[in-house]
């Protein structure tokens, strides 16, 4: 999400895309991302293990149709094949 508002705002919003570049949270990842295509182990992890929980929480408690919950879990399948083919540089490669 990170990527993509940064990416949004770099065109809207000068302002904005400097806050997040230069962010402590954020802007490593995104300076990461842009300059080697890779993501952090620790961020890589921590999205691999919040990303189905989350679309579980979901599924279960707040999507009552089944189909939409079929492809709710279908998404996340497909976005955590797309996470775990990202790169990975460990902090002595920095």
């Amino acid at each position: 999400f990170m990527l993509l508002a940064a990416w949004c705002y770099a065109r809207s919003s000068s302002r904005f895309y400097n806050w997040i570049m230069n962010n402590k949270v954020f802007g490593p990842i995104i300076w990461e991302w842009r300059k080697y295509r890779s993501i952090p182990r620790r961020a890589k992890r921590n999205a691999m293990i919040l990303m189905p929980g989350t679309f579980a929480i979901s599924i279960i408690f707040f999507v009552p149709i089944l189909w939409v919950q079929i492809m709710l879990a279908v998404f996340c399948l497909m976005m955590l094949i797309f996470l775990w083919r990202i790169p990975v540089r460990e902090l002595n490669e920095l």
